[in-house]
């Protein structure tokens, strides 16, 4: 289906974008927002991933999924974003409190203030690894997967979540010391 989709699109039914919109936008949304917090507009970044995707979608060969394809557009819109901001990633959304019993409330504190100081070390790690970590752990992506957004080797994909994951462990260690 994506792949009619985008022929349709590159021989001038330009309307249908608007299906590969629909589809993505929440998913390239929420991966911004995970790679770039509040360093970035996430509707912004939003935008110009899907005018970049389709300014590229002749580059797109089918060799990989299509969501893969749209991601490493994801990863590059937001790495131009920091390292023009210079700033980072921010994980979780705040969640409301509102009809939670106070044990419940209380229990919820402790859990985001674990989830912060998880953030906090995350927030240190070198970017590539962060980027890399976030992408297996919070989008279930495969090393392959990552290794083709990020335009690297399997084996470094393998290190960086390696040393991100190790990096993590030292700082949180330290922090509860």
């Amino acid at each position: 289906m994506e792949r009619e989709i985008i022929e349709d699109i590159l021989n001038g039914e330009t309307h249908k974008f608007a299906k590969l919109v629909d589809k993505y936008q929440q998913q390239v949304a929420n991966l911004c927002y995970k790679l770039g917090g509040d360093a970035i507009d996430v509707e912004d970044a939003t935008q110009t991933v899907f005018v970049e995707l389709y300014a590229s979608l002749a580059r797109f060969k089918f060799q990989a999924k299509l969501s893969t394809f749209i991601y490493s557009i994801a990863f590059n819109v937001v790495s131009k974003t920091i390292r023009k901001n210079k700033r980072y990633v921010r994980l979780e959304p705040e969640k409301e409190y509102d009809n939670m019993t106070e044990s419940a409330v209380d229990k919820e504190i402790i859990r985001k203030e674990k989830i912060d100081e998880l953030h906090k070390a995350i927030d240190k790690l070198k970017y590539e690894q962060r980027v890399a970590l976030t992408l297996h752990c919070f989008e279930d992506l495969s090393y392959k997967e990552i290794a083709s957004i990020m335009n690297a080797s399997l084996p470094k994909v393998e290190s960086l979540i390696f040393r991100a994951k190790n990096n993590l462990k030292k700082m949180l260690i330290e922090q509860n010391s």
